[in-house]
């Protein structure tokens, strides 16, 4: 008989019971974090996940694509919207867009996010959330906050509802984390109503899919523009085959001679940088999230196979090399948890000044951490699991899935030298302004 009383076990314990399968305030531990109304979000965004993505994405796999319909059934389902709001949600958009589970905008919080992109999860890999939401993710912040209202008005209820899909143009064949090194030009039409862009765009997540791409440009004076770019004349779309994330519809995207209207200019002209800049540590947040539940996904599936192999006359998991390479993926998975639920409560309590100053470099620094536990667990669990690990299909399906996505979670957003490289920089910066304000705070 369990030792969890009625209490805990109702309120407390959900999904898979198989050892680091789900979080800990899904094992009967209970946290601070979560309410009543999280788990109704997991407990809807779990049971449309399984229905509306498990059972096909083996399918969208092999053809590298996913259904037009599904775009606008996750609108309708209440998806879209949170998935561009993040941690809050904005008051123009309450009571405009429905929110899965049946979660108030006023109670929406980071830990909402969370258990968003947790979910998603589940399916084995990122390629799926991807394709769906990534550029509503990494778009739709920054026309939210700095576009026009005309911009708004145009570009954000037809994306938000699934109308519409959007992509962010930023990596260049020969920039990526060099963002200040991006060469696609913009030039003024003489009658000064139309930018004139030509240039291209590498590796673009959902590319294939968008009709619309928020576009960094650099302006004859060198500075960077931001625009909203519609699929038009000129604008060309490629397919670009990546080792994974195969249904992310990653793309070349190239412009000759495309005409945007300067009315698509997102906030002002020339400070573009810093509007992409802006959303930099959401989008390292949830590529850490991910990277958090693909982990969890390679503990579980590898974990389930250890118990009902046998070899050498035992189950595997009753060999203790196999157990001690267990105890140290969980260790990291686990340590990751908590350091990432720690992060989300001080974004979540500090102004969005306090935290850029405090947490940017600690984002960056989680973000190549989950991309470091990430790579260590997923190739632990491909050994334990053997050649089912290297198949694409059956029981190690999403194990192999996720490896082959590794990179995918490593890579953008900032590669991992990079990450760690900033948290320190941002460690001693805030160090020195502290010491500074300390000093003349005294002197005072």
């Amino acid at each position: 008989m369990s030792a969890l009383s009625k209490d805990t076990t109702d309120k407390w314990l959900y999904g898979s019971t198989l050892p680091y399968a789900e979080a800990p305030w899904a094992r009967g531990c209970p946290s601070p974090y979560y309410k009543d109304s999280h788990r109704r979000l997991r407990d809807a965004m779990r049971k449309w996940v399984e229905t509306n993505l498990v059972p096909f994405v083996q399918d969208w796999e092999q053809s590298a694509s996913l259904p037009d319909g599904l775009w606008l059934k996750a609108g309708k389902d209440g998806i879209l919207m949170p998935m561009g709001a993040g941690a809050t949600i904005p008051q123009s958009w309450r009571d405009e867009f429905p929110i899965i589970g049946n979660v108030s905008a006023d109670e929406w919080d980071g830990f909402h996010d969370f258990i968003l992109h947790d979910e998603f999860g589940r399916v084995g890999g990122v390629g799926v959330e991807i394709g769906l939401v990534g550029g509503i993710t990494l778009a739709i912040p920054a026309i939210q906050r700095f576009g026009s209202a005309h911009l708004k008005e145009r570009v954000i209820p037809e994306v938000l509802q699934g109308r519409s899909r959007i992509a962010l143009a930023i990596t260049e064949p020969d920039a990526g984390s060099d963002v200040a090194g991006l060469q696609t030009e913009a030039k003024v039409s003489e009658d000064g109503k139309h930018f004139i862009i030509n240039g291209q765009k590498k590796w673009i997540s959902s590319g294939t899919y968008a009709n619309l791409f928020l576009t960094l440009v650099k302006e004859v004076d060198g500075s960077f523009t931001l625009l909203v770019v519609p699929r038009q004349q000129g604008l060309t779309t490629r397919h670009i085959t990546v080792s994974g994330s195969t249904t992310a519809g990653t793309a070349f995207v190239d412009f000759d001679d495309v005409k945007v209207p300067v009315d698509m200019v997102v906030g002002q002209r020339g400070q573009g940088f810093k509007y992409v800049v802006s959303n930099f540590n959401h989008e390292r947040l949830f590529i850490s999230m991910q990277a958090l539940r693909c982990s969890r996904v390679c503990l579980e599936d590898s974990i389930q196979y250890a118990l009902s192999r046998h070899t050498f006359g035992k189950v595997l998991v009753d060999h203790a090399v196999v157990r001690y390479k267990f105890a140290n993926m969980s260790r990291e998975v686990e340590a990751l948890q908590s350091w990432l639920e720690s992060l989300i409560y001080q974004l979540h309590n500090l102004s969005p000044a306090e935290a850029e100053f405090l947490l940017a470099g600690t984002t960056a620094q989680l973000k190549a951490h989950a991309g470091i536990v990430l790579q260590h667990v997923a190739g632990d669990a491909i050994q334990i699991l053997g050649g089912i690990g290297l198949t694409r299909g059956g029981r190690g399906e999403r194990v192999e899935r996720i490896w082959r996505d590794v990179k995918a979670l490593t890579v953008p957003g900032g590669s991992e030298e990079i990450m760690l490289d900033l948290a320190v920089r941002r460690a001693v910066k805030a160090h020195k302004d502290i010491e500074k304000s300390r000093i003349l705070k005294e002197r005072l």
